[in-house]
């Protein structure tokens, strides 16, 4: 997948003074990105479609997304993601090709964006995690940039002239995940580690 570096600029410079008149933002932990190597995984939390959208404008690399296949259904609509640097992933099942496309984008220096609970929170609460960045950064060592999403409305939902808060935690070392044997034992305990640098934030 080839990003088009001009297009996905030109979309954030427009967006960002819209997206501040809606949804105020206010970013925290910027000094945790502070020489951050490209090839990384960015793992926040999922509250809102606007997520991607805010994630896009505030964060200093470019970010290619790993999204649900039903976004492409529009032939039309999907060739406008797939340009931006999003691809298509189908939830609930091993999907070999959106595996290799994330390894791609890791291995040619790019920042890969996986929001760890694999879904919307329709209740504002952290959903349990899915092992997917845990792997992937193990396999490809890289690191992993948490990231709190957190909306003003009720139950920290986003919400539209609200204040929503976004939060930048250390990023986390593939050593760090302790991913030494691939068990399912270990997957578990450096996904939850994940989660719990994410939580924390939110206190």
């Amino acid at each position: 997948m080839k990003q088009n570096k001009i297009l996905y600029t030109i979309l954030t410079w427009i967006v960002r003074p819209i997206l501040w008149i809606f949804y105020p933002y206010r970013v925290y932990g910027k000094e945790n990105l502070k020489n951050l190597n490209y090839g990384h995984i960015l793992c926040p939390n999922h509250l809102s479609n606007i997520d991607p959208v805010l994630l896009a404008v505030v964060y200093p690399y470019r970010i290619c997304f790993m999204a649900k296949s039903e976004l492409f259904k529009n032939r039309f609509f999907g060739s406008f993601l797939n340009a931006i640097g999003v691809f298509a992933v189908k939830r609930g099942k091993s999907d070999g090709k959106a595996l290799e496309e994330a390894e791609n984008i890791l291995k040619s220096g790019k920042v890969l964006g996986i929001f760890i609970e694999g879904t919307r929170s329709k209740t504002g609460e952290f959903l349990r995690p899915k092992s997917g960045a845990a792997v992937l950064a193990q396999k490809n060592n890289a690191k992993i940039v948490p990231v709190c999403i957190t909306g003003g409305g009720k139950n920290n939902k986003i919400h539209i002239f609200k204040k929503t808060v976004i939060k930048f935690n250390a990023p986390i070392s593939p050593e760090e995940l302790g991913i030494k044997e691939n068990s399912r034992l270990e997957i578990k305990s450096a996904t939850n580690l994940i989660m719990d640098k994410i939580k924390e934030m939110r206190n």
